[in-house]
């Protein structure tokens, strides 16, 4: 495939570490406060993290606080934070009312004029029992998406992704094969998880793309008795981790050159080695039998 940038600027990259609790307004304001603070630092693109306006587990809790999109307060508030900072501002996701008893686990990129550029609804869902006793099943409250979603920085094309979706490597290359340089994927990961995981697979899919991966989590104990991990990263394209906030709530920024797309790309092609092929049962085959000479 071919790769082209649109500009080959360097540009500034904060991502929003955040301990979001059980009450939207709270949480939203918490995250105004800080995109502001990562404007006064220079910050080009913002992403906050997954479910930024609530962290809730208990279902009747979950959809008492939530609200259709064109009602919610915070998907208002935020975008008019893009447009007062003008800034490329990435909300990693919200909760929002999609139906009476169902939700969207929701991505928004919103413009430095406050439009909204681009959405991606969650397309993997978090259902699983861990060793630990914690047990999520993410699809009891939220419709999965069923589609992949590409947008345009000025500085190339950002492909949009959500935590669990870490774990389909497939998805990733889609999203390169559609022109990525960037992918983002904000998370809530459990401390469990994320400490068994998190780094390993953010640098692979880095590497397997030849792409920066911008993460925005959500880190600590949370109002709801859930532990996420925390440590959001910006890993470049060769796998190197370039900045990671830790544990704590916070800011971490990183100046991102998409030229180093291109270098990545170039060193290791496999975006254009890449082969379509079936997965089956081994082809019959015939084979002659040699003759067999006895020994004299």
């Amino acid at each position: 495939m071919t790769f082209q940038l649109r500009e080959s600027s360097i540009f500034r990259v904060a991502l929003i570490q955040m301990q979001s609790g059980r009450r939207p307004s709270v949480n939203i304001d918490t995250a105004a406060k800080l995109i502001g603070k990562a404007k006064s630092r220079g910050a080009h693109y913002v992403q906050t993290p997954e479910t930024t306006n609530v962290m809730e587990v208990d279902r009747e809790r979950l959809f008492d606080a939530i609200a259709p999109e064109e009602t919610d307060a915070g998907l208002a508030a935020l975008r008019e934070v893009a447009r007062r900072h003008q800034i490329w501002l990435h909300i990693g996701s919200l909760a929002i009312k999609v139906g009476p008893d169902t939700a969207a686990n929701r991505s928004y990129l919103i413009d430095p004029t406050g439009e909204i550029a681009a959405f991606y609804d969650k397309i993997h869902m978090f259902d699983v029992d861990l060793a630990d006793g914690e047990s999520f099943r993410e699809s009891r409250n939220f419709r999965p998406g069923d589609r992949a979603v590409v947008a345009d920085l000025p500085w190339g094309r950002l492909g949009m992704t959500i935590c669990y979706d870490l774990r389909f490597p497939a998805l990733y290359r889609a999203l390169a094969e559609a022109g990525s340089a960037f992918v983002a994927i904000p998370a809530a990961f459990t401390r469990q998880t994320g400490e068994a995981h998190w780094h390993v697979l953010l640098r692979a899919r880095a590497i397997e793309n030849g792409c920066y991966v911008f993460a925005a989590t959500q880190g600590g104990m949370h109002e709801n008795g859930r532990e996420t991990f925390g440590h959001s990263m910006v890993v470049d394209p060769w796998g190197v981790v370039i900045a990671d906030n830790g544990s704590e709530p916070g800011i971490v920024m990183a100046e991102v050159d998409p030229a180093a797309v291109t270098a990545a790309r170039s060193r290791i092609p496999s975006l254009q080695h890449g082969r379509r092929f079936e997965v089956g049962e081994p082809a019959p085959r015939s084979v002659a039998r040699q003759p067999v000479h006895e020994a004299t």
